[in-house]
């Protein structure tokens, strides 16, 4: 409880983060007496949460990023919000997925909070290329978009990446598809002249 405590509410957890203090059988046990006491609750099979509660609305569901980054820690996986939530998180579109899907080398699960669905799908390494960074970000908004839309993913990209955000995506460019390596060459050079000198 101390851990889940250190963390804050909010946060989400597996198992598999209380391996250095105990046994797998005994961090079970311990975490199911914590959810019977109400202390914790348990969100699905090895999944756990010690939730923000608000005032009237009583506990509240996790965000979505929080909830797969445990799944993927749980395997040592890679994590990359797909598609969809990139070209979202960058203003290219205003939909919002009905579902949270993100990317990952490890196995694929599907986590049903009430009306919210994440899904954390196995995906091949060609569309894991920075994951987890804003660099990442821009590379999977890009491919969601494609080349009809490289002028607009350029003209945000350039304008809300840090220098190392850019140098990230110099360094990923040659892992991208070739037709997307002009835009990621451009977004990553503006500027830099500026930034570094």
């Amino acid at each position: 409880m101390q851990r889940a405590r250190a963390g804050g509410r909010g946060g989400v957890f597996t198992p598999r983060d209380f391996l250095d203090i105990a046994a797998r059988a005994a961090v079970d046990q311990g975490l199911s007496r914590l959810v019977k006491n109400g202390k914790l609750r348990r969100l699905a099979r090895g999944l756990y949460d010690f939730p923000k509660v608000h005032p009237k609305l009583g506990p509240l569901s996790p965000a979505p990023d929080v909830v797969a980054l445990a799944l993927v820690r749980e395997t040592d996986s890679l994590l990359q919000i797909d598609g969809a939530r990139a070209a979202n998180a960058l203003g290219l579109s205003t939909q919002v997925p009905a579902q949270s899907t993100y990317l990952t080398d490890g196995p694929s699960r599907r986590v049903v909070l009430g009306k919210r669905v994440i899904h954390v799908r196995h995906a091949s390494p060609k569309h894991l290329v920075a994951p987890g960074s804003a660099a990442g970000t821009v590379i999977q908004a890009l491919r969601h978009v494609g080349p009809t839309r490289a002028a607009d993913v350029t003209r945000i990209a350039t304008g809300s990446l840090s220098a190392r955000d850019k140098k990230t995506l110099a360094a990923a460019t040659v892992q991208a598809p070739a037709w997307m390596r002009p835009t990621l060459v451009s977004i990553a050079n503006a500027g830099s002249g500026d930034i570094d000198g």
